[in-house]
C-alpha cells in the first residue's frame, strides 16, 4: 500500500496530468518503464500481502475458540456469518466513499486512508498477540499427501480385509497428534488408499511406535485426511461455476447501469460502478437476521446445528445465482425494448435492483456456505488451505467468464450484424448471454446434487477431551505408553 501510494503522491512515479479536452487533444503521455515497474511491484506485494491475510485469517480466528464445546460450536458457525458480514461492510465502505475521495478528491488520500488503516492493523495486532491462541506448525501438509499416495502404491498389490474394519494390529491407529481436535475412524470410501495404513509385518514399527519410513506406512489419520481432500474437489469444482454470475457484477451489470437513468434527485447522479452495492446491503441486513433469528428457529425444526446442513445452504445460493441471472436477462430485455422504442427516455437503474438482491443472497448463502464448509471438512491443520481453495475458485470463475465472453464474440458475431456482446448493449443482446450462464447454473446445480447425495460428512470417533488419556501420558512419560 505504500508503494502504490507513493505512486499516486510523487510525481515522477505517475505520468503528468493529461486534459483529452485540451490540446493536444488525446495525445496524453504514456508512463515509462520504471513507472510501470514500481506499480507492478506495488500490486505484487498487494497481491502475495493478500495471499498471506486472507487464506489464514478466518483459520486464525477460529483457532481462538474451542471447539470441544457446544458454546465453541456455536462461536465458529457464527463467526463465519460475522465475518463475512464485516467484510461485506469494509468492501461497501470502500466502494463509495474510498472511491468517491480517489475520484472526486484526490488518488493519494483515496491510496493513503487504506495504507494508514493498514499501519494501524498490525499495530492492533501486535498488541494483542498475547491474547491469541497459537497453533505451532507441524511441517509441510503437502509431504503428508504424498506420503498416503507413495505407501498405497508400494502396497498396491495387497489385499484388504473384507467385512467391517476391524483395524486393531492391521492398520497403523496411533494417538492423534496434539493439533488435532477430531480422531477419524477408518472408512470404506476410496478403499485403495486404506493399504497405506495396512502393517505388513513388525519391521515396520519402531520400538517406540513410530514407523521406521514413513513413504511405505501411514496412519490412518492421515489416510482419511487425504480422502477429506479427494471428497472435496468434486463440491469445490461445482462452486467454480456457480460463482460466474457473481463475476458479472463488475463488468456487463455496469454496462447496463450506464445505459440507465442514475440520477437521484436534481443535482445527484448514481455512480454506475456503485451499484453493486445493492447486493451488498442485502448481505449486510440478511446476515445477522439469519444468524440471531433464522438459524435459532430451523435448528429447533432441523435439531441441525447450523439450522441448515453445508451443502443444502451452498445449493440454495446456487438456486439464487440462477435466478439472479434469469431476472438479470428479463431487466436487460426490457431495457433493450425500450432503448429502441424510446431512446430519449431511459430505465430507472433501480430495475437492476431484483437481480442484485438476488446475487447478494447468493452470496450469502453460497460463498458463506462454501468458506464454512471448506474449514469444517476439510483436515484441522488444512484450514488456510481450505479458504485459499475459495479465492482460487473466484480466480477460475473469473477466467471461466472471460473464456464465455471469448466463446460468445467469435460465435454470435455474423456479417453485418453485431455479437451479442458488443460495446453498444444496446445493439447486442446482453440478455441472451445472462440466460447461457442460468443454462449452465442449472446444469451445474444438477452436477452438484449428485455430488452432494454422495459425500459423506467428516466425523470424528473421538474428540479432544476424549483423547487426554493419551495426551497425558506422552507429557508425563512417553516409555509408559
Amino acid at each position: 500500500m505504500l508503494t502504490v501510494t507513493l505512486t499516486a503522491w510523487l510525481p515522477q512515479l505517475h505520468p503528468p496530468k493529461c486534459d483529452v479536452a485540451k490540446p493536444p487533444f488525446g495525445q496524453c503521455k504514456s508512463a515509462n518503464s520504471m513507472q510501470l515497474g514500481v506499480l507492478v511491484m506495488g500490486l505484487g506485494l498487494l497481491s502475495i500481502g493478500t495471499g498471506g491475510i486472507r487464506p489464514c485469517s478466518i483459520p486464525f480466528g477460529v483457532d481462538q475458540f474451542d471447539a470441544t464445546t457446544d458454546e465453541g460450536v456455536k462461536g465458529i458457525n457464527s463467526f463465519f456469518n460475522w465475518y463475512y458480514t464485516t467484510f461485506t461492510v469494509v468492501i461497501l465502505i470502500t466502494q463509495t466513499v474510498l472511491v468517491y475521495i480517489q475520484d472526486s478528491v484526490s488518488w493519494v488520500i483515496g491510496f493513503g486512508i487504506p495504507t494508514v488503516l493498514m499501519i494501524g492493523a498490525i499495530i492492533l495486532f501486535l498488541v494483542g498477540k498475547k491474547l491469541y491462541v497459537l497453533v505451532e506448525p507441524e511441517g509441510s501438509i503437502f509431504s503428508g499427501i504424498g506420503q498416503v499416495l507413495v505407501a498405497a502404491y508400494k502396497k498396491r498389490r495387497l489385499t484388504l480385509p473384507q467385512g467391517q474394519m476391524d483395524h486393531h494390529g492391521i492398520f497403523y491407529d496411533p494417538p492423534p497428534k496434539l493439533f488435532v481436535l477430531s480422531k477419524l475412524p477408518l472408512t470404506h470410501q476410496f478403499r485403495f488408499l486404506n493399504k497405506a495404513a495396512m502393517i505388513v509385518d513388525n519391521n515396520e514399527l519402531k520400538p517406540d511406535g513410530t514407523p521406521v519410513n514413513q513413504w511405505r506406512l501411514c496412519s490412518i489419520q492421515q489416510v482419511e485426511e487425504v480422502k477429506c481432500l479427494i471428497k472435496i474437489i468434486p463440491i469445490w469444482a461445482a462452486g467454480i461455476i456457480s460463482l460466474t454470475s457473481i463475476s458479472q457484477q463488475g463488468t456487463f451489470t455496469v454496462s447496463q447501469a450506464m445505459k440507465m437513468n442514475r440520477h437521484l434527485g436534481p443535482k445527484f447522479q448514481i455512480p454506475p460502478g456503485t451499484v453493486g452495492v445493492i447486493s451488498m446491503i442485502t448481505i449486510g441486513l440478511w446476515l445477522p437476521f439469519y444468524d440471531t433469528v433464522l438459524v435459532p428457529a430451523l435448528r429447533k425444526i432441523t435439531k441441525h446445528e447450523g439450522g441448515i446442513t453445508l451443502l443444502q445452504r451452498i445449493g440454495i445460493g446456487m438456486i439464487f445465482s440462477i435466478l439472479s441471472m434469469i431476472v438479470a436477462g428479463l431487466v436487460e430485455r426490457g431495457r433493450r425494448a425500450s432503448a429502441h422504442l424510446h431512446p430519449m427516455s431511459q430505465v430507472s437503474v433501480f430495475w437492476l435492483a431484483p437481480q442484485l438482491i438476488l446475487m447478494g443472497f447468493c452470496e450469502a448463502f453460497n460463498i458463506i456456505g462454501q468458506i464454512e464448509f471448506f474449514n469444517k471438512q476439510f483436515p484441522d491443520h488444512m484450514r488456510s488451505i481450505a479458504n485459499s481453495l475459495l479465492f482460487c475458485s473466484f480466480g477460475f470463475a473469473s477466467y471461466l467468464s472471460s473464456l464465455l465472453i471469448t466463446i460468445v464474440h467469435g460465435v454470435t458475431a455474423r456479417h453485418g450484424h453485431p455479437d451479442w456482446l458488443t460495446n453498444d448493449i444496446d445493439a447486442g443482446r446482453l440478455d441472451y448471454f445472462y440466460f447461457l450462464i442460468a443454462g449452465l447454473g442449472g446444469l451445474n446445480i444438477v452436477y452438484f446434487l449428485y455430488c452432494a447425495r454422495r459425500y459423506r460428512y467428516k466425523s470424528g470417533i473421538q474428540s479432544l477431551e476424549d483423547q487426554k488419556p493419551y495426551l497425558d501420558l506422552e507429557l508425563v512419560d512417553p516409555t509408559k505408553q
